[in-house]
């Protein structure tokens, strides 16, 4: 059985699964600064923001995808808010909770997305039943010491057990932080993997990257008694092609360890090189471990990961 079946009781009822009780499928979006989502909606001051080039508006515009972007505005020219999909995300200034829309990053207010925005649509469009994405992502920890995970030798990751923790408690209390979703039947249906960045810099976590990453999934999924749960595993794709060697590293072993972990079938790695865009034509021109901050790489990316995510869970499905 390869979800986590969680039963939240019914408010002074006994916790049984009563006929028509609602079902909400789980996705962990775990990792490092950019799954926190760094991707600028709005912001163009000419001096910060590159005047706006590449942000979400601008590349809704002039994007070279901005014929997938559509759904992203209502009827009325607003950002789209979606009553099927839910986020929960613990920023180290704040809590989000709340529909799937723009702002779901680490910053304060509505100006930034990450991977999240366009993962939630697709995943959403794929289920009848609601959707929980529950962030778990902290910037600049890296897996070889801060992600650690209880297998591997050595000491357990602090970020490793924040994430655990952090999962643990929405399972059993996402009805108290999202009413709408009290006494739901809450499935664990996927993790997805976003992070490398901080390994690229110490050769002994380049080398342990991959099996250090095995041992997280393989960790996560016995703590929640869900042996085949669906993985997707993001590539480390910044600067695309230009990348160097230590990254060259970081990106064969993430691709190495989706190819590792068992049963086959059950995870999968994602290509994300191709969406990196220009300096030039990006917001944050300086932050080439952000993407450049440039939306349409971070709405790329959830793509990618969305479809793949599908791709895994169609076959059980029986899609």
């Amino acid at each position: 059985m390869w979800r986590l079946l969680i039963l939240l009781p019914f408010l002074m009822c006994p916790p049984v699964v009563e006929a028509g009780e609602k079902t909400v499928r789980v996705f962990v979006l775990a990792g490092q600064s950019n799954m926190e989502g760094q991707g600028v909606v709005d912001l163009e001051h000419p001096d910060f923001y590159n005047g706006g080039k590449g942000t979400l508006i601008w590349s809704m515009k002039n994007g070279k995808t901005k014929a997938k972007m559509t759904h992203l505005k209502d009827e009325s020219g607003g950002w789209e808010v979606r009553d099927d999909v839910w986020v929960r995300y613990q920023t180290p200034s704040e809590l989000k909770v709340g529909k799937l829309g723009i702002g779901f990053a680490v910053y304060p207010g509505k100006h930034h997305i990450g991977p999240e925005l366009q993962f939630g649509h697709l995943i959403g469009d794929y289920f009848d039943d609601n959707v929980l994405l529950i962030k778990t992502c902290w910037g600049g920890k890296s897996l070889d010491k801060d992600f650690r995970p209880p297998t591997a030798s050595g000491e357990t990751g602090e970020f490793y057990m924040k994430m655990i923790q952090e999962v643990e408690y929405v399972l059993t209390h996402a009805g108290d932080e999202m009413p709408a979703l009290k006494g739901a039947k809450l499935e664990l249906a996927g993790l997805v993997w976003f992070q490398g960045w901080n390994d690229m810099f110490d050769e002994q976590a380049r080398i342990d990257y991959s099996k250090n990453l095995v041992h997280l999934v393989d960790d996560f999924r016995n703590t929640f008694n869900v042996p085949e749960l669906p993985v997707v595993i993001g590539e480390t794709g910044n600067m695309g092609s230009e990348a160097g060697k230590n990254m060259l590293a970081i990106r064969e072993a993430q691709a190495k360890a989706a190819a590792q972990i068992m049963p086959k079938g059950t995870a999968t790695f994602v290509s994300t090189t191709d969406f990196a865009r220009p300096k030039e034509l990006s917001p944050n021109v300086g932050h080439g471990h952000h993407w450049f901050g440039n939306a349409e790489s971070y709405f790329l990316i959830g793509d990618a990961m969305g479809n793949a995510m599908i791709n895994l869970l169609a076959p059980r499905d029986g899609k």
